[in-house]
């Protein structure tokens, strides 16, 4: 780059911008920055802020999203100071942009709007098409399809009028992907072939790597695994000549969820991972939220159950996090989905537990049934009625580190064999602390052994003291040991069972729930409990 200190601000600009249409992203950076640092725009406003926002542009191109808020802000702030509307729209739409790969919806839709509206003051329609684009593309993230999909329609009409390649190529690929994602394959096969035919005789690299991208994500859905890892070879060799580390991220994510589905595990895992660290390291929430759900189906196929659930668990909170962000962006069908993939982890990893002990078979499913029925009526509602669920499945988690020789002795424990059974307790919960659930599960794990007198373990609560779902916990706990055989005797009736639960009210259970319990769980119960 020494030659260019000889160089004038028209030659540099020009150098610049040839370097930015051929797609050579970092030299363009580089020079652009260099008519900044030489103080050779500064002068004109309208230069100066074109300049930061190609900058900043860039930068997103390249993945350095932290370089490109910067420069947009600072091209934004020129051009507001200069009342250069145009100018001042588009770093505004740039900084939207921005906010979107952040996973900042609303941050990113607030700035859409407010481009929108100096635009109209700018009258540049070209400029209006484009934040109407965006906006659909926020619409089409938050499942908002239909809008989307008017938004896209509207921008191609006005792109195919002004004969706009760039245009097109665009809201041709956003229609490809939101029809992919509604379940209309035709329709979206036909969007990213024309999207990719436009790309191709205008030789724009990142749109045909881009739409390549997601057309590979159509064949995977169609089960065309060939066509897909020919898309993805495509696009990740085309995203490595541009250095996009955006781009390589989401091809690896696509030879991640290909090669997961052809069952070659350690490959989807490996490629998944490269995703996971260029997520994290570029601050691309909703793509690290996304590579955490596909890295626990990646698991789960392992049989690797906890592995699952610290990815579930990673993604979870990044899609709670933008959820706290903001209230329009509805998330609650992905957390679903997560949380369905918790319980069948937490279920499969229950029933492992109970496989240890040949007297408790089906134990953890019985009682999360019976302490989810009867907090239920107790009026525990949607994700806490959930978890409670979970904790009931991981209750005895901690049996996992009792010798079998204890858990399936015939006959009375002696004091050290009791000692090392009641660690169990303590155990669990140091297991699941390690899970960082999302939700507090833990005083189920360690706390359904306390006894409302206060003589329980492990740490000796009483009454009202213990948390309310490990007394929720208890009475189930308690009803369904009564009713299973053991080695030292045949397991109770139903009757039996709550007869002697009814003594000891106020003593081992809370009195007010077993009541409850007694009243209106057990009558319920269909086909009636008898665990020989």
């Amino acid at each position: 780059m020494k030659v260019t200190a000889r160089l004038t601000r028209e030659e540099l600009l020009a150098r610049a911008d040839e370097a930015d249409k051929d797609s050579r992203w970092f030299e363009a950076v580089e020079l652009y920055q260099l008519l900044i640092e030489r103080n050779l725009v500064q002068d004109d406003s309208a230069q100066h802020a074109l300049v930061l926002r190609r900058i900043g542009v860039l930068n997103i191109n390249s993945g350095e999203l932290r370089k490109a808020e910067a420069a947009l802000e600072e091209s934004r702030n020129v051009a507001q100071a200069a009342g250069l509307h145009q100018h001042h729209a588009s770093a505004l739409n740039a900084l939207g942009i921005v906010r979107q790969n952040q996973g900042d919806l609303d941050a990113a839709e607030a700035l859409f709007n407010e481009a929108e509206i100096v635009a109209r003051k700018a009258g540049h329609r070209r400029l209006l098409t484009m934040v109407n684009q965006n906006l659909g593309t926020i619409a089409n993230i938050r499942g908002e399809s239909e809008i989307a999909m008017a938004r896209y329609r509207a921008a191609l009409t006005h792109y195919e009028e002004q004969n706009d390649e760039q245009g097109m190529t665009w809201v041709l690929h956003n229609l490809g992907m939101v029809n992919r994602q509604v379940g209309r394959f035709e329709e979206a096969a036909h969007c990213f072939d024309r999207a990719l035919t436009v790309a191709t005789d205008a030789r724009d690299s990142d749109m045909m790597a881009t739409v390549q991208l997601h057309r590979g994500d159509l064949h995977v859905q169609q089960r065309e695994y060939n066509h897909a890892r020919v898309c993805a070879d495509q696009a990740f060799g085309m995203f490595t000549q541009l250095d996009s580390k955006l781009g390589i991220a989401e091809a690896s994510k696509l030879y991640g969820v290909l090669y997961r589905e052809l069952g070659k595990l350690e490959l989807a895992e490996s490629y998944l991972a490269v995703v996971t660290d260029v997520a994290r390291e570029s601050e691309f929430r909703l793509l690290h939220a996304e590579s955490e759900a596909e890295f626990a189906l990646v698991h789960l196929a392992s049989g690797r159950n906890r592995e699952a659930l610290q990815s579930l668990n990673r993604a979870h909170a990044l899609f709670g996090e933008m959820k706290a962000r903001r209230e329009l962006y509805d998330i609650e069908r992905a957390l679903d989905r997560l949380e369905e993939k918790y319980m069948m982890v937490t279920q499969v990893w229950g029933e492992s537990i109970e496989s240890k002990d040949q007297y408790t078979a089906g134990h953890c499913s019985r009682v999360a049934e019976y302490a989810t029925r009867l907090a239920e009526i107790l009026g525990v509602r949607g994700r806490d009625l959930r978890w409670l669920k979970m904790g009931a499945f991981l209750h005895d988690v901690g049996k996992t580190a009792v010798d079998l020789a204890i858990l399936n002795k015939p006959g009375k424990l002696d004091p050290d064999e009791w000692e090392q059974m009641m660690r169990h307790t303590t155990v669990g919960d140091s297991l699941v602390a390690e899970m960082n659930f999302p939700y507090d599960i833990r005083p189920i794990v360690r706390n359904h052994h306390e006894r409302w007198d206060g003589t329980g373990y492990p740490d000796r609560m009483a009454g009202k003291n213990i948390p309310f779902t490990a007394r929720i916990l208890c009475v189930a706990d308690v009803f369904d040991a009564l009713t299973t055989s053991r080695s030292y005797r045949p397991a109770f009736s139903a009757e039996a069972a709550l007869r002697i639960m009814r003594e000891e009210a106020g003593k081992v259970v809370d009195p007010e729930l077993f009541a409850t319990f007694e009243a209106k769980v057990v009558p319920e119960l269909d086909p009636p409990v008898d665990n020989k």
